[in-house]
């Protein structure tokens, strides 16, 4: 019940992390799944049908739901710590993103069990997205499901910009904060402009399928080219969203194991937000095919050449911070120096793909699918791993094994490059996206099972990686508060895992680095800015949970509203909307009580925080 109603930032990162490891670990069975049944021609280890299922789960699935919680959990756990604050601004709503989220991921999963899975790629293009191409209810788990957890996204997007503007610690100013702190931020502010074309797209094709409506139905005016802008509109802002925090944490962890600032702080911090404002204006770069015309593929080119520059920027201040370091090569830190020339090499296909006559031949190639692999994969799950093993004891009060940690590194870094890198070549061989077999002698062969090799290995690493936190987790509590011993950030003030208030007093900072500088001044913790007093704190609460199950019932009710059912009783109680009205009474029942109850939180007594000292 703890964990149901718990409204602690600490706790719903754990939540996050762990609802993410599990939607991770269904996307990696997919995936190996998939290359199975590549790595020979003519293979028949799953159907056609399946196939197409599976690569659209993988993908949604990944992206979606099993490296955005991750991510989230990473803020959840560390922003409020670097900040100096206790909490996230809203910790009731902080509960609510989470249950939403992960009832969306939820339903969207039940999919393969419930009549099959969506089957119209990732991207649900219409008009297979369409009913007369996918009449089955998977691309309506699809809709409604991201629509569910897109919520729950969208939710913590603006809980963590109230957070960052308005609970910074006395001294904090913007050009001080840490740079995962500037990339959530940043983040964030991308996820409230960009999650709401994704749920106008998702209800326009919801409506298409379910109630009859011809948004992107040809015969009946509909245009389908609209879904592609909707869903691209979002779609790449969402890489960015993906890979900014990674940014962010890389340029944390570089730092603390070179024993240095890092380099042009102010640059790293205005060219964050300039690939968040270039990231807005490139999404026709996908649909170079599609016969926009020579000015508009030349605008769209220009503008994703352009986010090289300051992406370029980053690159180079995290070279010139390892420059003359004392470097250690800790886990993380392998993790963080992988990232930067994996991500290099996705950013060098990126621009090769930017070019629209050259994109002509690349498109819906597997020269595609290795550049995002080396975006998403190489970039964000490396970036992903550093972090984890960074702020682990933080999170955990344990450190994760190093001697495995560096096992997982090498199997993983090795697998993806085999898995990924010869795509490139099999792409501009000719190999299409999205096929489930092909045949011999066209010299796919070879690097299609070199490929499921590596994709073998990875699966191998990641398995290290859970080993390891299962060992860890059974070993007892006792880091130092700094257990790197160079941290620099207000997190590694306070003791692993930290007390359920953060801060016994709000710290004083003085300057970038905040830790960092009291280190230098012979000082062994921050100055505080206040005296020891009364500590309000956030009452628990399972309304969120209840809205959450409230939205998923309603969910699964308006998908079978149109469906005919042999019993009488369901017919009735979903073709008379009677499930759909059932849930969102529960979700607007919740909101009432939430609305008049004036809920007051509680106190911590200074008594208490003594106590508690002489305790530790």
């Amino acid at each position: 019940m703890d964990w149901l109603t718990t409204v602690d930032h600490k706790k719903i990162a754990i939540l996050y992390l762990v609802a993410g490891g599990l939607f991770f670990g269904i996307g990696g069975i997919e995936a190996m799944l998939i290359r199975i049944q590549l790595w020979k021609p003519l293979n028949n280890f799953v159907s056609a049908q399946t196939f197409n299922e599976l690569i659209t789960m993988h993908g949604t699935t990944m992206i979606f739901l099993g490296v955005m919680p991750i991510i989230f959990a990473l803020m959840n756990a560390v922003l409020p710590l670097q900040l100096g604050a206790r909490d996230v601004a809203f910790p009731f709503l902080n509960a609510l993103g989470f249950w939403t989220f992960f009832f969306g991921g939820l339903l969207l999963n039940l999919s393969w069990i419930m009549g099959g899975a969506p089957d119209a790629g990732w991207t649900a293009y219409t008009p297979l997205a369409s009913k007369a191409f996918s009449p089955t209810h998977g691309v309506d788990f699809y809709t409604i499901g991201i629509q569910i957890a897109g919520l729950g996204t969208l939710i913590g997007g603006i809980n963590f910009l109230a957070t960052v503007i308005t609970m910074r610690a006395p001294g904090m100013s913007f050009m001080r904060m840490p740079m995962f702190t500037w990339a959530s931020f940043i983040t964030s502010a991308i996820i409230l402009f960009a999650f709401p074309a994704i749920t106008v797209g998702l209800v326009l094709l919801s409506f298409d399928r379910l109630l009859g409506a011809n948004f992107f139905e040809v015969a009946a005016g509909g245009n389908p080219i609209l879904w592609q802008h909707i869903f691209w509109i979002f779609g790449h802002p969402e890489v960015y969203i993906l890979i900014l925090p990674a940014f962010g944490i890389i340029s944390d962890v570089i730092p603390t194991f070179a024993r240095k600032r890092l380099f042009g702080y102010s640059s790293m911090v205005f060219a964050t937000i300039l690939i968040a404002f270039l990231g807005f204006m490139v999404w026709a770069h996908h649909m170079f095919t599609i016969g926009m015309g020579p000015v508009a593929n030349a605008l769209f080119s220009i503008s994703t050449m352009l986010i090289a520059v300051p992406t370029g920027i980053k690159i180079f201040n995290w070279l010139f911070t390892m420059w003359g370091g004392q470097i250690r090569f800790t886990t993380a830190n392998l993790f963080a120096s992988a990232f930067v020339p994996t991500f290099v090499m996705g950013g060098v296909t990126g621009v090769m793909l930017a070019s629209a006559p050259a994109d002509y031949q690349f498109h819906d190639t597997y020269f595609v699918v290795a550049h995002f692999h080396y975006v998403i994969v190489g970039g964000l799950v490396l970036g992903l791993f550093s972090g984890l093993f960074y702020w682990w004891p933080k999170m955990f009060g344990r450190l994760l094994n190093e001697t495995l940690g560096k096992w997982t590194f090498w199997t993983f870094v090795i697998g993806f490059q085999l898995t990924f890198f010869i795509q490139h070549f099999l792409g501009l061989m000719g190999m299409q996206r999205r096929i489930f077999t092909y045949l011999p002698n066209q010299d796919f062969d070879t690097m299609n099972l070199v490929s499921t090799i590596g994709a073998l290995l990875m699966a191998v690493g990641v398995i290290i990686f859970f080993v390891n936190i299962v060992i860890t987790m059974s070993k007892p509590k006792g880091v130092a508060n700094d257990p790197w011993e160079d941290g620099r950030t207000l997190e590694w003030t306070i003791p692993s895992p930290p007390p359920e208030y953060n801060f016994k007093q709000i710290p004083l900072v003085r300057g970038l680095d905040a830790y960092w500088k009291e280190k230098q001044a012979g000082n062994t913790e921050m100055t505080p800015s206040e005296p020891v007093g009364s500590i309000h704190m956030p009452s628990a609460s399972i309304l969120p949970f209840v809205m959450s199950v409230g939205l998923f019932i309603a969910g699964l009710g308006f998908m079978f509203s149109r469906d005919e059912f042999s019993n009488s009783f369901l017919a009735g109680i979903f073709n008379n909307y009677v499930v759909v009205i059932i849930g969102l009474l529960i979700t607007f029942i919740c909101m009432l009580l939430r609305s008049v109850f004036d809920d007051h939180g509680w106190h911590i007594e200074p008594e208490e925080l003594e106590e508690e000292g002489v305790k530790a």
